[in-house]
């Protein structure tokens, strides 16, 4: 009895040629290009998620606005949904308000939260509505020392002591101003007593 013929035959043996090696290396994988347009969509959603999440209405509602309007239907749908409770907010922020006291206060909680610009908008329309709210200017002042506007800051702190000597009182023991502990016109604002003994 013969033994078996342990080697395969050619023909089962799968084999590549130097020919095929190259047509294998020079197939690339396809890259798609995105439209640019589509790209700015995105970070437009993006950019209105963001500002959704951290609270600025304002500058979500302006993102997502632009992504509607798109005609990237999907997108724009999912951002509609998203701009109808930025909506939502900005009419209870802007309506809700019992009294300029409390409407201070939510400034406050946008300042604390890191969005200057919504507390300032705040602010200025407490201002309008009460122009005597020593309360307005001191926060007001807040921001622009925040800002580094030493100016505006030092104005708006001399108005808010004008309408109420306490907040000197409340401004030398402010952590928030002591980027402008050391202008003398920010000590002499607060401590005038110490300029008139000269």
């Amino acid at each position: 009895m013969a033994a078996p013929n342990l080697q395969k035959n050619k023909k089962d043996t799968p084999t590549t040629t130097n020919s095929q090696k190259g047509k294998e290396k020079a197939i690339a994988p396809v890259q798609h290009k995105v439209d640019p347009a589509f790209a700015q969509a995105v970070q437009n959603y993006e950019a209105g998620l963001r500002a959704l999440q951290e609270r600025k209405y304002d500058k979500a509602k302006a993102s997502l606005e632009k992504v509607v309007t798109s005609t990237f239907r999907e997108l724009a749908d999912r951002a509609r949904v998203h701009l109808n409770t930025v909506n939502q907010h900005l009419q209870k922020t802007t309506t809700s308000f019992k009294s300029p006291e409390e409407h201070y206060d939510y400034a406050v909680s946008l300042m604390n939260n890191g969005d200057i610009e919504g507390a300032r908008s705040h602010l200025e329309k407490i201002l309008k509505q009460s122009p005597e709210a020593d309360y307005a200017y001191y926060g007001m002042s807040l921001l622009d020392c925040l800002a580094g506007r030493s100016e505006d800051a030092l104005r708006n702190l001399e108005q808010a002591i004008r309408l109420n000597p306490r907040n000197r009182l409340q401004a030398r023991n402010d952590s928030d101003f002591q980027n402008m502990a050391d202008d003398p016109r920010f000590t002499e604002l607060l401590y005038p007593e110490a300029g008139s003994s000269n």
